[in-house]
């Protein structure tokens, strides 16, 4: 059995009602549903969703104890959170695949919204795509594990 976590940071909760001209009208259910649609067998996806800082680090921990590929949304800490940033890089330590994901293109938007602490620890970022930068990732993770 092959585990995917799919970890979402602040805010991401209440997608479908926050900025729908920039997030999309899907709420994190809805991408959920999709992503489970079409899976392998033998794929399970575990989607998890935190305003807390301390409680993403913990679940990337876990990934790195349990050897878990990761799609990451790490929203807003995606520009400061030095914490996240080094618990991503325990997962390139060792070997765990981790994917950056953002649903809109952060270098179209406001210029603090262009520098992310995590990209130079994930294996690779898709942004820009709306719930399908998600798709995307979880199919690339398929690939490479």
């Amino acid at each position: 059995m092959t585990t995917i976590l799919v970890l979402n940071g602040p805010n991401l909760g209440r997608l479908g009602t926050r900025e729908p001209e920039v997030y999309g009208s899907e709420t994190l259910a809805d991408i959920e549903a999709s992503l489970r649609v079409g899976l392998p067998e033998g794929v399970e996806l575990e989607l998890r969703q935190t305003d807390d800082e301390g409680e993403l680090i913990r679940w990337i921990h876990e990934a790195v104890d349990r050897g878990t590929p990761v799609v990451l949304n790490p929203a807003a800490f995606t520009h400061y959170s030095y914490g996240l940033r080094d618990a991503a890089a325990l997962l390139k330590q060792a070997g765990v695949p981790l994917i950056e994901v953002h649903l809109s293109n952060p270098h179209a938007r406001e210029r603090f919204r262009h520098t992310s602490v995590i990209s130079a620890v994930a294996t690779g970022v898709i942004a820009g795509f709306g719930s399908d930068s998600y798709r995307l990732a979880v199919q690339q993770l398929l690939r490479i594990v």
